[in-house]
């Protein structure tokens, strides 16, 4: 059992919790993600790891309520347990895999929508700890949704606040403040990592690529089972076929289908739509564990 240290509300029914897990807090690093079942019957809810204190044995979730499962995740209070908190899996971050050398020479943007601004937190805040100055983008569509923007102050180099109705910040989404920051600032950047909601991530990599700037998108969103078995995060990259949570979650965002990944979302909702996607795809609809 993993017991909840910490429960807060952050926005637009958005959840932090804190859990005690000393095995997954050991070993997670930015751009892994963990499986959380809060009892036996419980539905497995793949989940980004926000932030870990290896010292204190903790690992911090980030979760809005969109479903049965996370209502019910929501409904757990501090000082009670989850069944399971699987993990780390997925692969970390490539940006964390650089060696610091590489990193100084980079000028790198994070932008991030929603919930993504999660995901993003703990790879700004590795690199704020190893010395590396990022500039990020935080995008919502109004003021009252955004979250962890203090947090994300912390450990920015420079942070830029965008919001669709113009209520705090720039008055405009992710792709706006990105033309604002290199057309009319002159700003240049060597790489963008954006993460956030498919539609989000498939505007900024249409514009990145315009720009000439290469591209690192997280395709969390699309999880379900978190092992490669369902097939739910079945994924065209350039002309190959990959699978988020075993080979990502992080991918080229100029290779990535993003048309395709959204239609297969909608079509995995429905009992009748699995079952086309799974003869549709034969033998690619699944990628197994990874590590068979």
């Amino acid at each position: 059992m993993y017991k909840i240290l910490k429960k807060e509300y952050l926005a637009n029914n958005i959840w932090l919790m804190d859990i005690e897990a000393p095995r997954v807090a050991k070993s997670c690093e930015p751009g892994q993600f963990v499986i959380v079942k809060t009892d036996e019957k419980g539905e497995r809810i793949p989940l980004t790891v926000c932030d870990y204190d290896r010292e204190k044995g903790t690992v911090t979730i980030v979760f809005q309520t969109v479903g049965a499962s996370t209502e019910e995740l929501k409904a757990y209070e501090v000082g009670d347990s989850v069944m399971d908190f699987v993990g780390p899996l997925g692969c970390a971050s490539e940006l964390i895999q650089m060696s610091e050398e590489e990193l100084k020479k980079e000028s790198i943007l994070f932008v991030c929508g929603g919930v993504g601004t999660a995901p993003v937190y703990p790879q700004v805040k590795w690199m704020k700890n190893h010395g590396i100055d990022v500039d990020v983008i935080i995008g919502a569509r109004t003021k009252d949704i955004m979250i962890l923007e203090n947090e994300m102050k912390e450990v920015a180099k420079n942070l830029y606040v965008a919001t669709d109705d113009g209520s705090y910040g720039f008055k405009g989404n992710g792709c706006d403040m990105i033309n604002e920051l290199v057309k009319n600032q002159g700003k240049t950047y060597t790489r963008v990592v954006a993460i956030g909601p498919m539609i989000m991530m498939k505007f900024v990599a249409l514009l990145t690529k315009e720009l000439n700037i290469p591209t690192i998108v997280s395709m969390n969103p699309i999880m379900v089972d978190g092992t490669g078995m369902c097939g739910a995060c079945r994924l065209q990259v350039g002309d190959e076929i990959k699978f988020a949570c075993v080979d990502g979650p992080e991918f080229d965002g100029h290779l990535v289908d993003f048309d395709q990944a959204m239609q297969r979302q909608g079509m995995y909702k429905t009992e009748e739509g699995r079952a086309m996607l799974k003869l549709k795809e034969g033998d690619t609809h699944s990628g197994g564990c990874g590590n068979c």
